[in-house]
């Protein structure tokens, strides 16, 4: 699924008065972080996650890594915090049209 620019404006909106609901520690990214985005995005569709990397490479592998194991839609990335978003079976979230 890939995001439109208005589908995007419209998600980082929503997403502007959210708190990060997972936080990478100094481990980095695990299979526990990745359970707990996992569960997350099934409930909330769209949420923050803060990454804890101090270098600008290290941070965009990370993001990397998190939207090719969530299969979830990168909406944006605002210093340490990304916004992730990936459509439940609910569809809590209604998108604007393309």
């Amino acid at each position: 699924m890939n995001l439109s620019t208005k589908q995007k404006q419209y998600l980082k909106g929503l997403a502007h008065s959210l708190k990060p609901v997972v936080l990478m520690g100094a481990n980095g990214f695990t299979e526990a972080v990745l359970a707990e985005i996992e569960i997350a995005l099934d409930h909330h569709e769209l949420i923050k996650v803060k990454v804890a990397a101090e270098e600008r490479e290290t941070k965009a592998l990370i993001v990397d890594a998190v939207v090719r194991e969530t299969k979830a839609e990168k909406v944006q990335v605002i210093g340490n915090t990304l916004v992730l978003y990936r459509q439940s079976e609910d569809r809590k979230i209604e998108l604007p049209r393309k």
